[in-house]
């Protein structure tokens, strides 16, 4: 089964709800961006990392990247937090899509399936991950 669209993880709004997640930049948890082949088959269902279908490749180690938060705010009556750019460096990689998700908790629990539409490529190139404006409307994480 392929990628079948973006999703904030279930378990991760009932996490919010026990304070399993830390998104403050001072002192908060570590969260990494983990790359998958079309062959994963994650939804909002999903509940931690794996390894299971995880691309390989130059310049790619199994978990992924250590992302940059920005710290959480609001806006109106949405609350929302993002991460900067991220790029595996003279990478040779093809992915579908990924998972963020808590290096930090136990478990390692998703927070977020991304769908990138279509395989994506790098050779012996940049692969950049690009997160959408940090605000109320199109942030990673928004709660309204």
């Amino acid at each position: 089964m392929a990628f079948s669209g973006n999703f904030m993880c279930t378990s991760f709004k009932k996490e919010l709800l026990e304070a399993v997640h830390n998104f403050k930049n001072s002192g908060g948890d570590t969260f990494k961006i983990a790359l998958y082949t079309n062959s994963a088959s994650f939804d909002a269902t999903t509940t931690a990392y794996t390894t299971s279908n995880e691309v390989t490749g130059t310049n790619y180690t199994a978990g992924g990247n250590t992302l940059t938060r920005v710290d959480p705010t609001s806006s109106g009556t949405t609350a929302f937090t993002d991460f900067a750019d991220t790029t595996w460096a003279s990478s040779t990689i093809t992915a579908r899509g990924a998972m963020i998700y808590n290096d930090t908790a136990a478990g390692n629990p998703a927070v977020v399936i991304l769908d990138f539409g279509s395989d994506k490529t790098s050779t012996n190139g940049d692969f950049t991950v690009v997160f959408p404006a940090a605000d109320a409307s199109n942030a990673i994480i928004r709660i309204a």
